[in-house]
């Protein structure tokens, strides 16, 4: 059974304002979102947890410079933030 995404107000808010308007990154996003749904560990996401306050989150990549902060849970994912690394660090 694959774990159900849910988005936060924050992450639907930045992906809005951020991903939206760009119509290749748009695609990339949604190409890795499913890649990720299908396979969280598939070596392409670069997936990891993050360090210190925040070592409950992981974080994926999207494209060199963009990412996916997200909590996982026993039945879902929580996507939290999107954007660059700067924006999102």
């Amino acid at each position: 059974m694959n774990k159900q995404v849910i988005y936060s107000t924050k992450f639907q808010k930045h992906y809005s304002k951020r991903i939206l308007n760009q119509k290749k990154l748009l695609r990339k996003v949604e190409k890795r979102v499913e890649l990720f749904c299908i396979n969280p560990n598939d070596p392409l996401l670069n997936n990891h947890r993050l360090k210190g306050e925040r070592n409950l989150l992981s974080s994926f990549s999207v494209t060199g410079d963009y990412r996916i902060i997200y909590r996982e849970y026993s039945d879902h994912y929580s996507f939290l933030d999107i954007g660059t690394h700067n924006q999102v660090y």
